[in-house]
């Protein structure tokens, strides 16, 4: 099953691809790694849920964001390959989480992508990874992920 087809069989549905609202480029080729810009949980309608996690959101709705942010991921790496199937594998993700200071659950947060990369992409959405936290992120989003991936030539 190809991820795209793994995709439809969990009824989820890669979102639309944004343009950068800054100077950078939502992805960057280094050889056969190909390197996603950070981002985040963004809604459809263009929005975030503003939240930080150990203050007025649950590790649960950060991890939701987590995933959501996964299939923004995904989109990104789709419209750079053309096919999903193109990823040998997930190379390292870097998870920033929106936290209070004695926040501790950052990897139960960013397992939402991680979760979601294996479930899309099986062994090759496993990953090396970082999940830390920060004081703040653009538009008070609970997450920020970037993600860097092998590509099959």
């Amino acid at each position: 099953m190809t991820p795209e087809e793994k995709l439809a069989s969990l009824g989820l549905v890669l979102p639309d691809t944004a343009a950068p609202v800054a100077n950078y480029v939502p992805y960057r080729w280094a050889g056969n790694l190909l390197y996603l810009s950070g981002m985040g949980p963004k809604r459809a309608d263009g929005t975030y849920r503003p939240g930080r996690l150990g203050r007025d959101t649950t590790v649960q709705e950060g991890y939701a964001d987590a995933r959501l942010t996964g299939l923004n991921l995904l989109a990104v790496a789709k419209a750079a390959l053309g096919e999903l199937s193109r990823i040998e594998a997930v190379v390292k993700l870097l998870g920033m989480v929106n936290a209070e200071p004695d926040f501790s659950d950052h990897p139960k947060v960013i397992n939402g992508c991680s979760d979601l990369l294996v479930e899309i992409l099986g062994e090759a959405g496993r990953h090396a990874r970082s999940a830390v936290g920060m004081g703040s992120l653009p538009n008070r989003m609970t997450v920020e992920i970037e993600a860097i991936f092998l590509i099959r030539n």
